[in-house]
């Protein structure tokens, strides 16, 4: 028997994304969509609005649900996009976000930045739990790829050559900050559920 768990999403990159990273570790779970009502991110934190995703998610399904709030933080831009990665240029589009973040990397040498992810579970009882997941790396000057989504092609992970858009997706569910942070969730899920 299987236990079902919501993807607490509507973006179907990441769902897409989330059955490869936690496919064999979720054995005995059904990964199953979100088609509600997508809560109001108000929270100030990564960790605030996973939660505020995944208890929506729960409360609207009864199902235990899992969630991420995740997007790109740089040095030089005291941590910006951050929180507001996917709303950055106010339009929730991945390449009006891209052109307004190398807008404003312009000229800038120092480019550090990682990618941040927040992977929340929340039980119908309550119970809750959270992991970080971060992934080093810089802003390139200019986008090089075409895989990924978001950021990707503007990433260049640390000890690397490519952009996170050139990264096969195997490479990419290997090493990311969402991989991270729902490789650390897995066996707390398997824990609380199975």
């Amino acid at each position: 028997m299987s236990v079902t768990v919501v993807l607490a999403t509507h973006n179907a990159h990441k769902v897409e994304e989330l059955r490869r990273i936690l496919g064999d570790a979720l054995e005995g779970i059904d990964l199953i969509g979100y088609d509600g009502p997508e809560p109001v991110e108000d929270g100030d934190t990564f960790e605030a609005n996973a939660l505020i995703k995944a208890r929506a998610a729960a409360a609207h399904t009864g199902h235990p649900a899992i969630a991420d709030d995740s997007g790109i933080a740089v040095d030089a831009l005291d941590g910006a996009p951050g929180i507001h990665s996917a709303r950055y240029a106010g339009t929730r589009d991945d390449g009006d976000n891209l052109r307004l973040l190398l807008t404003n990397l312009r000229g800038v040498e120092q480019r550090a930045a990682q990618f941040v992810c927040a992977a929340a579970l929340v039980l119908p009882s309550g119970d809750e739990h959270v992991e970080l997941g971060l992934w080093a790396g810089s802003v390139l000057e200019q986008a090089a790829g075409e895989g990924g989504f978001g950021y990707d092609p503007v990433f260049r992970p640390d000890g690397d050559t490519r952009s996170a858009a050139q990264l096969d997706k195997a490479e990419k569910d290997a090493a990311s900050h969402r991989a991270r942070a729902f490789g650390a969730l897995a066996p707390v899920i398997r824990e609380r559920l199975l």
